[in-house]
């Protein structure tokens, strides 16, 4: 089942949207230490208003687990929904990461993360999140919901091109090379 997260859900999705982000977490906390960037995920994670918010998260569960989760949001309010972020790297961890770029744009839904326990990969979780994704999009009024992949990521690109998304175009974030890519609905 499909459902909108809740500030409970944070032991199971912190891990998951940490996979998902993979060194980008590192770079975006700009910390190597695990227990830091597990802290400073759950802390967000539980708050209001920025963009790892349970309020931008579906969670995947299945007799009372969390196996998976999206976490999505309009792009035009990135900044601000980054902007607690930054604030509190800044204050609590003396990170000054002003200048990292933005991953999505005005016009576009933004699919940040999605990311499955390993222990349940391969069984659809993944493609049901993405369509919940797309659907949450459109009840919103989007008509565009955009990714970023990273291109050595074949096994995800094939994913996302036989679910309807195109490359668009590739992009420069953080240091790493992707396609970005865009589902447009028919809406």
């Amino acid at each position: 089942m499909i459902r909108p997260a809740q500030p409970t859900d944070a032991e199971a999705v912190v891990p998951l949207i940490i996979q998902a982000m993979g060194t980008l977490a590192n770079k975006l906390t700009n910390s190597d230490d695990v227990e830091v960037i597990n802290e400073i995920f759950k802390h967000f994670f539980q708050q209001r208003g920025n963009q790892y918010s349970y309020e931008n998260t579906l969670v995947f569960e299945d007799e009372g687990k969390v196996l998976g989760s999206i976490n999505a949001y309009d792009g035009s309010k990135l900044p601000e929904l980054r902007q607690p972020f930054l604030a509190y790297l800044a204050e609590h961890h003396q990170a000054n990461n002003t200048n990292q770029g933005t991953e999505t744009q005005s016009g576009e839904f933004y699919l940040d993360t999605i990311s499955v326990n390993p222990k349940t990969q391969g069984k659809g979780i993944g493609k049901q999140l993405i369509k919940a994704g797309i659907d949450w999009a459109k009840q919103l009024g989007h008509h565009h919901i955009g990714l970023l992949v990273e291109q050595n990521n074949d096994r995800a690109l094939k994913l996302y091109q036989n679910m309807g998304f195109a490359i668009q175009n590739e992009k420069e974030f953080m240091g790493g090379l992707y396609h970005h890519m865009v589902f447009t609905t028919n809406c």
